[in-house]
């Protein structure tokens, strides 16, 4: 009897079946099971055009990629300097995060500097896009706008216009009539991609593509998509606070530490140039179970200020309310704090929490919220003028972290002048230091 043959495949990771799925069973990704071809083809070898033949990588020219810059620095910075010719620019994020904001003011600035600019909106209308243009002052006369959904559309009006930068918004909207489904499927986004990716080699032209997220926070469609692409960046931010970060996970002209802060106004998006006043709060007074730790975001220190707050439960399982910090990396430093340094903590509900709505996720953090629970729990304020920066070990020990000089540099020019870092060596030694720093304390260690 003849084995039955594998008739359809899928076009993301190769897996086969007997029959049509709309899901594939390997990589769990939809609409990319297909039939394959009847008979096996291969491909011949082809005639090599003249002038392109394979040449000695020392014969040949280096090409200088000059950037351009968006007239944004804070984007500027993200990007390595501006926006090279040619370059394909993924920009991802969550709905009303302030993408379309953020690109329709790179459209303005670079229509005001002479450059003609197409923004393509495949979701609002032209008149909407005018609205917002209005009240941010994004207006000039060398920026033309469009709503199209069609691809051959908009190749035409790319031909009509003779654009110096492209912007769609965005690409899983855009539909090709060459290929079947609906818009946003895995061959559409991977036609429209690739089609207007390769027009911007072909001219040299400056391509920005929005991108839709899936639930989990990933760029949706097919990862393809990524890989075309010269550079990844993802808009983040809480809708329910004016902070925004750009951050750039893929970048082939330029580093992908770097970070962009960003500010969300009445009159549109406003880059904060230096963020440090953010994420500290303003009371001159000082309060117990407050600490501040210098973050690394992307190559740029920041003090950011943990706060702490306990209070005496009866309850048999504590609460632990965490914002903006790890839950899990909490309650691995309240159970060092209670072990190593002998602070019980097991009656209390603790509550921490960052100020300005920024989430740390390094373990540089450690040991500022290890003393911003140290301070709640004995009710007893720190220097004002203290920081804290070092990872904690479950044995106590502070481990050094990257970045540490840039860090103490930071912390010192804002004025910063007790700096508990890796020195301590031990979690004990370093409480016993924050709290001999403060006003009229002995410099003995705390009893809890």
């Amino acid at each position: 009897m003849a084995r039955p043959t594998a008739n359809f495949v899928c076009t993301e990771c190769g897996w086969t079946t007997l029959k049509w799925a709309g899901r594939c069973g390997e990589c769990q990704q939809w609409g990319t099971v297909i039939e394959k071809d009847a008979p096996t083809r291969h491909t011949a070898p082809a005639r090599v055009a003249e002038g392109r033949a394979a040449r000695p990588i020392t014969d040949i020219a280096p090409r200088d990629e000059s950037h351009t810059p968006t007239g944004i620095l804070e984007l500027d910075r993200v990007l390595g300097g501006g926006i090279v010719p040619g370059a394909a620019i993924l920009l991802s994020g969550e709905p009303g995060v302030g993408k379309s904001t953020l690109l329709l003011e790179v459209a303005a600035r670079a229509a005001k500097r002479g450059q003609r600019v197409l923004y393509v909106s495949a979701e609002e209308s032209v008149a909407q896009v005018r609205l917002r243009a209005g009240r941010t002052g994004a207006l000039s006369p060398e920026l033309f706008l469009a709503a199209e959904t069609d691809l051959a559309t908009i190749l035409g009006q790319l031909d009509e216009v003779r654009p110096e930068l492209l912007i769609v918004d965005s690409v899983q909207t855009v539909a090709s009539s060459l290929v079947d489904g609906l818009a946003g499927g895995v061959s559409q986004v991977r036609e429209v991609a690739a089609t207007l990716i390769r027009v911007a080699k072909d001219r040299d032209l400056p391509v920005v593509l929005v991108g839709h997220v899936t639930k989990d926070g990933t760029i949706a469609g097919p990862r393809l998509l990524e890989h075309l692409v010269d550079v990844v960046c993802q808009f983040e931010g809480d809708r329910q606070t004016a902070l925004r970060f750009v951050r750039a996970l893929k970048n082939r002209y330029g580093p992908t530490d770097e970070v962009g802060c960003f500010e969300m106004t009445g009159d549109g998006i406003a880059e904060v140039a230096d963020p440090s006043i953010l994420f500290r709060s303003g009371s001159t007074t000082p309060v117990s179970g407050t600490c501040v730790a210098i973050a690394m975001e992307g190559r740029r220190a920041l003090p950011v200020e943990v706060q702490a707050l306990i209070v005496a439960s009866n309850a048999p399982q504590p609460r632990r309310v965490v914002n903006g910090v790890d839950s899990s990396r909490v309650a691995m430093l309240l159970a060092v704090l209670e072990r190593r340094c002998g602070m019980p903590l097991s009656g209390f509900d603790v509550y921490v929490s960052t100020v300005g709505g920024i989430r740390l996720t390094e373990p540089g953090a450690d040991l500022a919220i290890a003393l911003a629970i140290a301070s709640a729990r004995r009710e007893k304020a720190l220097d004002p003028h203290l920081a804290a920066i070092g990872e904690i070990s479950l044995a106590g020990e502070i481990r050094a972290v990257a970045g540490a000089p840039q860090r103490a540099a930071e912390g010192a020019r804002l004025g910063y002048t007790s700096i508990v870092d890796a020195s301590a060596v031990h979690v004990r030694e370093a409480v016993r230091l924050a709290f001999a720093s403060a006003a009229d304390e002995p410099a003995d260690i705390p009893e809890f």
